[in-house]
Parts: structure tokens; C-alpha cells; sequence
């Protein structure tokens, strides 16, 4: 296990460092919900995870919380597009982003629980296993609900309190 208290600015490098790479900088060419990319959505899934994983105390491993969010949905096809290959693409697709990200980086055992567990309850064979994993899995479900129902015009009133891309 990773030591969990890296500071702020290890993490933010990591982070910016995995956001560079050219393979993750792809998900910016598929929609995920609404007007919000790929990208920009596990951007906002690490940075909800990460403010959770502050405000709750919860000691997570921060590189493990980041590398897993920022891959958890590395899928890179436009699931909106119909194709026999992703046809039950919210069953399949947190294997699809493990296939590709175990192409392009060495994840350890907590990474690729938080890929393979992120849609959990509808995987439900994939379990979150750990604090990072549910931390993603929750934060995924947030995020996606801000982002498809109008990018956060439905949480107007706590947007200013969880806003977790500040």
C-alpha cells in the first residue's frame, strides 16, 4: 500500500501528469453526458473524490484515487453511437477502460478495482473494494447526475458548497 499522505502538490502532479498523457487527452473527442466530454468528466470524478476523501477524512490513497478516476471510464468510443461492440455499454465499458488502460500504464490491484467497480450497483458482480473504489463509485454517480441533468442546474442551491471542480 502507498503512503497515504502525499501532499497536495505530489498528487496534483500525478494528476496533471495522467491528464498530459496523449491516449487519456483522447477521451476529450467522446461526449459522456449532456455537453460534458469523457475528460471532463473523470476530471470532475477525481476532483469530487479527492474534496470527499479531504472533507470526509477517509485516508485514502490519493495516486491510487486519482490514477483509478481518471481511467475509470477510459473506454474511447462514443457509447451514444450505436454498435454491436457496445451495445450494453454500461455493463461492459468498465472492462473496456481496464483493457486500455492496462495498455498505457502499470495500475496495482486498488486501480483496477475502482475501473472494473465504478457502476456498481448495475455490475453487480464488480464490488468496490476498497476506500478509493467507493469514493470513485460514489463520486461517479454524483458527477454524472450534475452533468446530465444540465450541468448542475439541479443542485443550484449546494453547487456553491460541493462545487468540486473549484
Amino acid at each position: 500500500m502507498r503512503n497515504n499522505n502525499i501532499n497536495t502538490r505530489e498528487a496534483d502532479e500525478i494528476f496533471y501528469s495522467l491528464r498530459e498523457h496523449p491516449e487519456v487527452a483522447r477521451m476529450k473527442n467522446y461526449i459522456q453526458h449532456g455537453d460534458i466530454n469523457t475528460f471532463q468528466h473523470c476530471e470532475a470524478v477525481v476532483n469530487c473524490g479527492r474534496k470527499l476523501n479531504q472533507v470526509l477524512h477517509i485516508h485514502a490513497d490519493e495516486i491510487s484515487l486519482i490514477r483509478g478516476g481518471m481511467l475509470h471510464d477510459f473506454y474511447l468510443y462514443d457509447w451514444h453511437i450505436p454498435d454491436k461492440s457496445h451495445k450494453l455499454h454500461g455493463f461492459s465499458h468498465p472492462r473496456q477502460a481496464l483493457q486500455n488502460a492496462l495498455k498505457y500504464f502499470n495500475l496495482n490491484d486498488r486501480e483496477k478495482n475502482i475501473i472494473l467497480s465504478h457502476m456498481w450497483p448495475l455490475t453487480v458482480t464488480q464490488i468496490p473494494t476498497s476506500r478509493e473504489a467507493w469514493l470513485i463509485c460514489l463520486a461517479d454517480k454524483y458527477c454524472a447526475l450534475r452533468e446530465t441533468f444540465h450541468r448542475g442546474r439541479l443542485f443550484e442551491k449546494t453547487g456553491e458548497r460541493f462545487n468540486f471542480n473549484a
